[in-house]
């Protein structure tokens, strides 16, 4: 295919898209419920598709393959093996647990539970993931508009970022559920033809000690095993804290509708996600048998080059919707965190009282603008894909997902030991990530303090070790502070906060 039919047909696509996300607009009515969960009214294939396509990102398609071809198959699959991981436990134990409580955001929960303090910190700590999260999207639309539509990979990065930004800001969670629907059609069907191809006229050819097959990626630290862990441990349970992913929870018509969608989202996960991995096995081969040196990532090269035009322009489009689906959820879910839980400012405020709307939604596209911008800044700063992925879910899974399990299951969990939890958690994994020469096998761009204490052989660890350190301090202050009759009286509040949500 021409470089200008590829344009023309990312053009179609992107103007497709924020159409759609006009037309989903209409549905906000002035309301920040609606703006923020969709008026909680979603039905199961709304809600399924819209927990997949929070899964199933550019990270999980580019890194996922990048990882592949150069680690081995579990270097990349470890990407949606965690996120379908993630999807079945929270449907088993937290769907509908989560979405009877009637939130808001996830960090409502830190505050029902353990109060204002633990709230606000919690918030930082999200809204601070989840930029890297939106980055790792736009480093993956920067390379995709470099390389077909003829930009500069900054001029990419930030016209991906301006209409992600302009659907979601319009049209809120409605128009994020109603894009993702059409978006992760187009991403199984673009991805199950790749795969179908390219085993039907190349074969499979994978080289030892890199295919599914090859379990020393999973039981030897000298293969990548404790990175492959860390990866899939990461995702797995630190997704669990992720803004947009508990936003959908939320927006579910029923406890009952919520759980059927995780569970949904996590089959469709493996079905779009693990065809990268296996792609990505046989994809330097294929490339040196054509002649062809991959400058950038490994899946545009086989689609220049390689892949007839119709079929590389339907896996562009799968590849660009992975970015918006997750793109836009993270700027919708941050900014959200930012104006409902860093600013405090509730649902309704000035609404119906000559406040000239609802204070909450308009506070919330505002924050959009400064979670867009710092977005492309990360970006810029750090032009990969899966690492950011995995970068921004170690620090939830850190100190966050214990907390929140606990508050959920464990009656004896208190605020002082939340605090502790947290703190020690993200301290910890900060600690490793400053001393730290590689991130998940990549070069540590963002800030490494050279020393000789921690070289690449300890890789991986850094993510297994800093939420067993959080555990520890949850445990053992939950259990020096835990007061029987206080614990009645926090329920009682608790009770309390969820009807005035």
């Amino acid at each position: 295919m021409e470089h200008t039919s590829f344009s023309y047909g990312i053009v179609v696509f992107l103007l497709g898209t924020l159409g759609i996300g006009a037309w989903a607009s209409q549905q906000i009515k002035g309301d920040s419920v609606n703006f923020l969960v969709a008026g909680r009214g979603l039905a199961l294939p709304l809600a399924a598709a819209t927990l997949m396509a929070q899964s199933v990102d550019s990270n999980a398609t580019l890194g996922n393959t990048d990882l592949s071809a150069e680690f081995g198959f579990w270097a990349g699959a470890a990407l949606p093996i965690g996120l379908s991981l993630c999807l079945f436990l929270t449907g088993t134990f937290l769907a509908k647990p989560m979405n009877r409580m009637g939130l808001i955001t996830i960090p409502d929960f830190y505050r029902v539970k353990y109060g204002r303090r633990v709230e606000l910190i919690a918030a930082c700590i999200m809204s601070v993931s989840f930029s890297f999260l939106l980055a790792g999207n736009l480093v993956a639309g920067g390379y995709m508009f470099q390389t077909f539509l003829g930009t500069s990979y900054i001029g990419g990065i930030t016209l991906l970022a301006v209409l992600v930004f302009a659907y979601t800001v319009s049209g809120g969670l409605f128009a994020v559920a109603y894009t993702d629907a059409m978006q992760i059609v187009i991403a199984l069907v673009g991805t199950l033809g790749l795969l179908t191809y390219l085993v039907s006229n190349f074969g499979l050819s994978i080289e030892p000690g890199m295919g599914p097959l090859a379990l020393e990626q999973l039981t030897s630290v000298s293969s990548g095993a404790a990175i492959n862990w860390a990866s899939i441990l990461a995702l797995g349970l630190g997704n669990m804290v992720a803004i947009d992913f508990m936003a959908r929870i939320f927006s579910a018509e029923s406890p009952e509708t919520a759980q059927k969608a995780c569970f949904s989202a996590s089959v469709g996960t493996l079905l779009v996600g693990i065809p990268f991995s296996v792609i990505a096995l046989s994809a330097n081969r294929i490339l040196d048998e054509a002649g062809v040196v991959a400058d950038g990532p490994v899946l545009f090269a086989l689609l220049q080059n390689v892949v007839p035009p119709v079929l590389g322009l339907l896996v562009l489009a799968a590849i660009l919707s992975a970015s918006l689906s997750t793109a836009d959820g993270a700027i919708l879910g941050t900014s959200s965190v930012l104006a409902h839980n860093v600013f405090g400012i509730r649902h309704g405020a000035g609404a119906g009282h000559g406040g000239g709307g609802d204070r909450l939604l308009l506070i919330t596209r505002l924050m959009a603008i400064v979670i867009t911008i710092l977005g492309v800044f990360l970006g810029l700063r750090v032009p990969q894909t899966g690492v950011l992925l995995l970068l921004g879910f170690d620090l939830g899974f850190a100190g966050l997902v214990v907390p929140l399990l606990g508050g959920l299951f464990w009656r004896k969990s208190t605020q002082q030991g939340a605090l502790a939890c947290i703190i020690a958690g993200s301290v910890t994994r900060l600690f490793f990530f400053a001393l730290m020469p590689t991130m998940f096998g990549i070069d540590n761009t963002l800030f490494y303090i050279p020393n000789s204490l921690f070289t690449i052989d300890f890789d991986g660890f850094p993510t297994l070790i800093s939420p067993l350190v959080g555990l520890i301090a949850f445990v053992v202050v939950s259990n020096l502070t835990y007061r029987p009759l206080k614990n009645e009286q926090r329920q009682e509040k608790v009770l309390e906060e969820v009807q005035n949500l």
